[in-house]
């Protein structure tokens, strides 16, 4: 009995909290993505998403013992970081373009 409880714990905290912050640190970055419209906020909403990810692949890789959890999160960090390089020279030109970061005035560029 005293092996199983250590077993479902992770430095002295249970999986079930890794699971659960990471949960709770997802549906925010998804409802911030869903409803708002300045576009800074909805990429630091993708980003809490993507760590989200990475904190539960960290978590599961440390919890059996092997670090493709680590490797994982290694990868999806070179993602997030291309994507924030991308969407903040996406955000510049659009600034220059509009003068504004609202996504409801994209329709200003059209041809």
């Amino acid at each position: 009995m005293e092996q199983q409880i250590v077993a479902q714990t992770l430095y002295g905290i249970p999986l079930n909290a890794y699971i659960l912050l990471s949960a709770v640190l997802f549906s925010i970055g998804v409802l911030g993505v869903l409803y708002r419209r300045n576009i800074i906020i909805i990429l630091m909403c993708i980003e809490l998403m993507l760590n989200a990810v990475n904190l539960l692949m960290a978590a599961f890789g440390a919890f059996r013992g092997d670090s493709n959890g680590q490797i994982f999160v290694f990868f999806i960090m070179a993602v997030a970081a291309a994507e924030v390089a991308v969407g903040l020279a996406i955000l510049v030109m659009i600034y220059r373009n509009t003068k504004n970061t609202d996504i409801d005035n994209m329709s200003k560029l059209k041809w």
